[in-house]
């Protein structure tokens, strides 16, 4: 085992469900190291909307104390004996999955994300019965298989967002046949959104993008997208485009008045549409008709494998990459979360390091 200086284990936390903007400096009980495992000394972390969603209890009730965050990279200080491909002082990254049981199907077909018994890098429970908690904080430890390499020529503000962010785009575009010759549509542009335009376009994907508002039109543009559409109540946005995308990835968090059959009609033969916006509140019913003209598909997705992970890492580097976004000290993890909560960012948030 490699080891270096200790590091302590501290973050900001939610300690009052009611009042979920306001954060305390807590100490926490990080996960019992394992020869398997590696720790990893925080210097960035992304805001994302999951975070928002768990602590505004969007999702569910939470018990407090509850330290959210999981875009992290930062620098190995502890490396386990069994780690392979990892030492102390090497840049890493930790997204939003840090366990599973490393013995089913999926875990043996780089399809761990849907591991039975995964676990959260937040608001969850290691076997032992340790409680999960995230990258607003000092430090992490995670098994190896949720470790991943941060590429040389990538800077860790820019990795930070794409372990959660990006990776729950990427891995919908390659697994549902985004690259060169197909159209791919992209439905909401926030901090997911931008990423699967940026990735599906360096997939090699005719992107269009979709918007209900004009006020993105520009930014779009520069992010690399063909086409900007936006988008209207009564459906007029999509009759051009009936039967003409090959792949659709909605970003949208939002489920009130969401057109789906809309979207569903601009499906080519056999189309998916991929959903990867978790909402609140339920979509609106889908009538079976919705699918028969274009034998569609409608699915989710969820986070990505370490597979996808590097490679995802690998093809920002190669075709450089980089997110839109705005740093802020962790100490400001308040005002980040109620900004992103009024959809005030374009388009990532990703804090830096201030409690060392």
């Amino acid at each position: 085992m490699s080891s270096a200086s200790q590091v302590p284990f501290k973050g900001y936390a939610v300690t009052n469900p009611k009042a979920w903007s306001d954060f305390d400096v807590i100490d926490f009980k990080p996960k019992n190291f394992k020869d398997t495992d590696v720790e990893i000394a925080i210097t960035h972390c992304g805001v994302c909307g999951s975070d928002v969603h768990t602590i505004t209890s969007g999702w569910g009730d939470i018990e407090p104390p509850l330290i959210v965050g999981h875009e992290i990279v930062g620098k190995a200080t502890k490396v386990g004996s069994a780690v392979n491909g990892i030492k102390v002082g090497d840049r890493v990254g930790v997204g939003a999955q840090i366990g599973s049981c490393l013995e089913c199907e999926a875990c043996h077909t780089d399809n761990e994300q849907y591991c039975p018994k995964g676990i959260d890098t937040y608001n969850a429970e290691y076997p032992d019965g340790v409680k999960t908690m995230g990258g607003y904080s000092t430090a992490i430890r995670a098994h190896e298989r949720f470790v991943f390499p941060i590429p040389d020529a990538m800077e860790s503000k820019h990795a930070a967002s794409m372990l959660c962010a990006g990776l729950t785009v990427y891995s919908p575009l390659v697994r549902d046949g985004c690259g060169p010759g197909k159209k791919v549509g992209i439905v909401g542009i926030g901090g997911l959104g931008h990423y699967a335009i940026m990735f599906a376009k360096a997939l090699g994907a005719e992107v269009y993008a979709f918007t209900h508002s004009d006020s993105k039109t520009q930014d779009i543009k520069k992010m690399g997208a063909d086409h900007v559409i936006v988008t209207d109540k009564d459906g007029e946005f999509a009759k051009p485009l009936a039967q003409k995308l090959h792949l659709i990835v909605s970003t949208r968090d939002v489920a009130d008045d969401m057109p789906l059959v809309d979207y569903i009609s601009m499906l080519w033969v056999q189309g998916h549409m991929i959903q990867v916006g978790l909402p609140d509140k339920p979509f609106p019913p889908i009538p079976g008709f919705a699918f028969t003209t274009n034998g569609s598909l409608f699915g989710g997705s969820k986070i990505g494998s370490k597979k996808e992970a590097l490679a995802m890492l690998k093809l920002a580097a190669e075709k450089g990459v980089k997110p839109w976004i705005e740093e802020l000290p962790m100490s400001k993890a308040g005002e980040a979360v109620e900004r992103l909560k009024k959809n005030d960012v374009r388009y990532r948030f990703v804090l830096t390091q201030d409690l060392m």
